[in-house]
């Protein structure tokens, strides 16, 4: 009986042990679990959004109800709808606040800040989903006197319809206002309504470009959205961003921008969409859509160029490619420099049709910024922008400044030129072939549609080269020393046989012709007209000569002795008959000859 008891406590004893063991090892288990996914989590947020290995289930990002709450809303402007001011007796004012602003402030005031907007969107968006974990965003806002609903406006209507984990954070950048409200009432707002807004506040005036690069350095989201501050952006706009570049970080990504008018407050789409790009003094131009994109009105379509107020981008893409180059001063060219890094350097831009917001184009009467800048910032931003990245291109946009650029100092371009070379970015000519393909055609540079152009060199006096003597107002054309630049050379010896038949000063609208069209004439400069058949002249690659006339009896023939050119019957083996241009357009030169009657 003594031993069955002993038996049974040893059982109970081993029960316990073993229990207690398990527990140990369960308990540890859960411990070393919930560590390793605390761990996991830690890691996860601390990696960069795509190089996790999520599954990228789809979601509907739109927020349903807030969605019918504006639906519901009545009032001033609401659904984007015109509004105007009946009061006459605030008519002077309105009308000095928009003269100030570029916009109507004084309605601006009188509109809600959380108005609602109508969905113009294709209506194939409302149905696409997006990867259900996105990255999160730092929105950068840079303000310069900034009207404070506008203002304001912009950031409500960001939050009310951006989902509310996907921000970060939002960074207005003061750019040194004077405007009262934009200190410590802006500060006060900012505290009672947005808590994820802060602003840094510059002691001087820096401009866009630094006001920008300030918010980016200060940015922590795994993407950056720049935003300027007279805007509201529309529903589920930032989702389609997003997934693009979850899809590849190195794409940066725009909305497409509808028009907030500046009188009403009417809210429209400006156009379903075209592709940027620029014409040869860096003006911004539109290219139209491709078939391709036409054909889904909700898929991203490849942008060449971006109109640069408004776009999205990873942060580590941006800080690859360094960023804005820190010599641009205030604004001008920062778009052209971001956009040609984007492609040159592998990656790509990206129109999002799903994406809109809305953006006040200023007026025409507005009296704009004054800067104290009292350089020309502008053109020098230009011509570091062309330096670094445009090749022999940036030759085009000093040629049709006529002398603006040559009196400008870039500046030190070694850091610029370090980065291109260590990211192995391609040509400009790579650009232009593949990606900007139509621009030349839209927007041709002066020389591009020409047979030839460029420095005229005698073959048989080769130290001299066509030239007008340094005045053609006298109408006065010889030969003179050859300049050292060939291509684009002073205007003196700047030719084209352009595209119209005639010889003339290169963009200019002087044109050789002869006084009495016999032997041994001297050639004048006069006024182009087109059709004068006085005026026609073609080239004759094989035997170099330049032949004048319908008739095409006549070449024209180098004086060395007197300086003086003048026309004679064409004669073969007679050097002094022949001339070298430094560029022949032989496409264009072929296509003329096979059409020629």
């Amino acid at each position: 009986m003594r031993y069955s008891h002993y038996i049974n406590v040893v059982r109970l004893l081993i029960f316990l042990i073993i229990g207690a063991v398990l527990f140990l090892l369960v308990n540890q288990w859960i411990y070393t679990r919930e560590a390793l996914e605390g761990l996991e989590i830690e890691l996860i947020q601390k990696t960069p959004y795509w190089q996790r290995s999520h599954k990228r289930e789809l979601k509907d990002w739109h927020d349903v109800e807030a969605m019918a709450s504006d639906a519901a809303r009545n009032g001033l402007g609401e659904h984007g709808k015109p509004a105007y001011i009946t009061n006459l007796s605030k008519r002077k004012l309105e009308h000095d606040l928009s003269k100030k602003n570029g916009f109507n402030a004084l309605l601006s005031d009188m509109i809600s800040v959380n108005r609602s907007l109508p969905d113009i969107r294709d209506q194939g968006c409302q149905k696409l989903k997006y990867f259900a974990d996105l990255p999160t965003v730092s929105i950068i806002i840079p303000f310069y006197n900034e009207h404070f609903s506008a203002l304001v406006r912009s950031v409500h209507s960001i939050i009310n319809r951006t989902p509310a984990e996907l921000i970060k954070e939002i960074i207005l950048v003061d750019d040194f206002s004077d405007v009262s409200n934009l200190k410590k009432p802006l500060d006060e707002y900012v505290e009672q309504n947005f808590p994820k807004v802060d602003i840094i506040r510059f002691r001087k005036r820096q401009g866009l470009i630094a006001a920008r690069l300030a918010g980016a350095v200060k940015a922590v989201a795994d993407v950056l959205v720049f935003m300027d501050s007279h805007v509201e952006v529309n529903y589920n706009w930032l989702p389609p961003l997003l997934h693009e570049i979850v899809l590849n970080k190195r794409t940066a990504v725009c909305p497409m921008i509808d028009v907030i008018e500046d009188a009403t407050f009417e809210y429209t789409a400006q156009d379903e969409g075209a592709r940027g790009a620029f014409d040869w003094i860096l003006d911004y131009k539109r290219l139209p859509l491709l078939e391709s994109a036409k054909k889904n009105r909700t898929q991203p379509f490849e942008n060449p160029i971006m109109a640069g107020g408004l776009f999205a981008i990873s942060r580590e893409w941006f800080w690859e490619l360094d960023g804005y180059d820190d010599g641009l001063d205030i604004w001008g060219g920062e778009q052209y420099e971001l956009s040609f890094k984007i492609w040159m350097c592998g990656g790509r831009l990206l129109d999002v049709p799903c994406s809109r917001v809305g953006h006040i184009f200023r007026s025409d009467n507005w009296t704009g910024v004054s800067e104290d800048r009292k350089e020309d910032y502008l053109h020098k931003n230009y011509k570091r922008v062309a330096e670094v990245w445009m090749d022999d291109y940036k030759n085009y946009v000093y040629k049709h400044a006529r002398g603006i650029y040559e009196k400008l100092d870039a500046g030190d371009l070694t850091k610029q030129l370090a980065l291109r070379e260590k990211l192995h970015c391609k040509s400009f000519k790579w650009f232009i072939e593949n990606v900007a393909f139509d621009l030349v055609k839209t927007y041709p540079p002066k020389g591009i549609t020409d047979f030839a152009y460029g420095q005229v060199r005698s073959v048989g006096a080769p130290k001299f080269c066509l030239d007008t003597l340094g005045r053609p107002d006298y109408r006065i054309v010889g030969v003179k020393d050859c300049e050292a630049t060939s291509i684009f050379p002073s205007r003196r010896q700047d030719w084209s046989l352009s595209e119209d038949h005639d010889l003339r000063m290169r963009g200019e609208e002087y044109c050789l012709q002869t006084a009495d069209h016999k032997p041994d004439s001297q050639v004048l400069l006069y006024d182009c007209s087109y059709g004068n058949k006085n005026q026609l002249w073609y080239y004759n690659r094989r035997r170099k000569w330049l032949v004048y006339g319908p008739k095409r009896l006549f070449c024209l023939e180098a004086r060395p002795a007197s300086k003086h050119v003048v026309v004679n019957r064409c004669r073969t083996n007679f050097p002094l008959m022949q001339w070298d241009f430094v560029h022949v357009n032989n496409t264009l030169l072929d296509t003329y000859f096979e059409t020629m009657p």
